[in-house]
């Protein structure tokens, strides 16, 4: 072969073996703009600081969500965005709020005990005194054995739970190893195709065990944190916004506190009667001021960068604005609402002429569900009918089975992508593509300017429990970006710890100006993004 023609065919082998991105169209100029921008300009330590110290804790129908709901509508419409409106979904049911817990150890010494309430738990109406005692009820046969025994006594929940060595790094981020293995796909195993049945097993166990407590008059229950070093991690106790059934008060306390509680009265059983007691009982005293509020209502924030392409359709990108109430609720979520909203601030500053329109949706009922995002899709783009059998109609709709295939709407067509950002304040190290072998060469090229900030994995995996998943679930494009985990799980989240002070600027800068990115390709691209089968559900 001559030299020519030999360099010829190593010039088009290697065409035809370049990687699927270059054929992807990334405006670098544009990507330019938006780094600079995002990162010598950022306002999103801004926004984060107002979510959670200005306005703090977002319980879904709480007065504080409500009050969120204004700011974030009111500062969208402040930077320029268009169409900034709040929109109502629900019904959703009540609300809820508290503000003061004292949990003290009155016999057999003295001592403030750390405990926080659960969220739709009563108040005590004033200080509540009782012994305390520790009995099993997992059972039918453990709540039979203990009928009549309960009234006036404040339960310990749970057995004590031996405390980890505390040697784990409080700060994780995913090493090279790590990306590695999400970039690996797993094939889903049975327990992961039923998700919804163990969630509705634990629910009805769940409510079986508060109508006991209720029957049986106890006057509070105890359960023990999920995490060690005095962290208290809490959200409910079985009850909920749709849920207006009886219940006891019920508190979540630190696990060290905890363990002392379970070993004083360890050995011991509820008399039966008060003559039968303890010679020295343990004794704990609770006060918890709490309220409902009956008129909540629910909603979304929403606001647009318009495209100037009529019929283009829409980018979408999103994070849930409620919280828990432990905390402030600043890595779950207030955060991730920080990098949408610096997001499109970015875009909005830049002057961006996107041919799609940009829409930011800002959700409520995250943590209760997916309640607001799966209502949005709902309304907007498709419906999926429930399972109508009397069994089934027990259940709130989020466990309830789907059946037959979702119905699109005619916006189903005009959605190009909804991106979602949900896992804490740590920075995107890349994306899951929930199994849509299309956008892997996509996303590769979107991330290819962002490699020495640290994000450049695309997995096939699939990622559950964010807003992404109502998309996803009637056959749209919904994402999910992989982020550093940081102190996430360790330590702040769902816990009172879960505040501004563990935020990480530099990190939520570089997510902002990735998912500004994203947006802006998404919305400028000539074709939507390549979609999934709608799905069958029983499948």
């Amino acid at each position: 072969m001559k030299r020519h023609q030999a360099a010829l065919a190593i010039a088009v082998a290697a065409t035809c073996a370049a990687p699927a991105h270059a054929q992807e169209s990334v405006d670098w100029e544009m990507v330019t703009r938006i780094r600079l921008e995002g990162l010598r300009h950022s306002e999103v330590m801004d926004t984060l600081r107002h979510l959670t110290d200005e306005i703090g804790p977002r319980l879904t129908g709480s007065p504080s969500m409500h009050e969120a709901n204004a700011w974030t509508q009111r500062q969208l419409e402040s930077w320029g965005l268009q169409n900034s409106h709040i929109e109502p979904w629900g019904p959703s049911g009540r609300g809820w709020s508290f503000s003061r817990t004292a949990v003290h150890l009155i016999a057999p010494r003295p001592m403030p005990l750390s405990a926080l309430p659960a969220a739709w738990s009563p108040g005590t109406r004033g200080a509540v005194r009782g012994p305390v005692f520790y009995v099993k009820l997992e059972t039918a046969e453990d709540l039979d054995a203990s009928k009549g025994r309960l009234a006036g006594l404040i339960l310990l929940l749970d057995e004590a739970r031996p405390l980890g060595p505390g040697d784990e790094a409080p700060i994780q981020r995913d090493s090279a190893e790590d990306l590695r293995d999400i970039e690996t796909y797993a094939i889903p195993g049975p327990d992961q195709q039923n998700r919804r049945a163990r969630y509705r097993e634990r629910w009805m166990k769940t409510q079986r065990l508060r109508a006991y407590l209720v029957e049986e008059n106890v006057a509070a229950t105890i359960a023990i944190s999920s995490r060690d070093a005095g962290v208290v991690r809490v959200t409910h106790a079985g009850g909920g916004p749709d849920d207006d059934k009886p219940s006891v008060p019920a508190i979540v306390m630190a696990a060290e506190h905890y363990n002392q509680l379970f070993r004083l009265v360890e050995g011991q059983l509820p008399p039966g009667d008060a003559s039968a007691a303890p010679e020295s009982p343990v004794e704990v005293e609770i006060e918890v001021e709490a309220r409902f509020h009956d008129d909540a209502t629910t909603a979304n924030t929403i606001a647009e960068i318009p495209g100037h392409e009529g019929g283009a359709g829409v980018v979408m990108v999103g994070a849930h604005l409620d919280s828990w109430h432990a905390g402030t609720g600043s890595n779950d979520n207030a955060a991730g609402c920080a990098v949408a909203m610096e997001a499109v601030r970015i875009l909005q500053a830049l002057g961006v002429r996107p041919r799609r329109t940009i829409r930011i949706a800002l959700w409520s009922g995250e943590e209760q569900g997916l309640l607001g995002s799966s209502a949005y899709v709902a309304e907007h783009f498709a419906t999926q009918e429930l399972n109508e059998s009397e069994e089934q109609r027990a259940l709130p709709a989020r466990l309830r089975d789907r059946v037959g295939r979702p119905a699109p709407k005619p916006d189903h067509a005009g959605l190009s992508a909804y991106f979602n950002v949900d896992n804490g304040s740590g920075r995107i190290r890349g994306i899951y593509a929930q199994e849509n072998a299309g956008v892997v060469p996509i996303f590769e090229a979107w991330l290819r300017p962002f490699h020495d900030l640290g994000a450049d994995t695309v997995t096939m995996r699939n990622t559950h429990s964010t807003d992404h998943i109502p998309f996803d679930a009637v056959g749209l494009p919904g994402f999910q970006f992989i982020q550093d985990d940081l102190d996430y799980t360790s330590r702040t989240h769902h816990t009172h710890l879960d505040v501004y002070d563990y935020a990480h600027r530099e990190d939520l800068m570089q997510a902002s100006v990735v998912m500004a990115s994203f947006l802006y390709h998404a919305a400028i691209r000539d074709e939507r993004l390549p979609r999934k089968p709608i799905p069958e559900p029983s499948r």
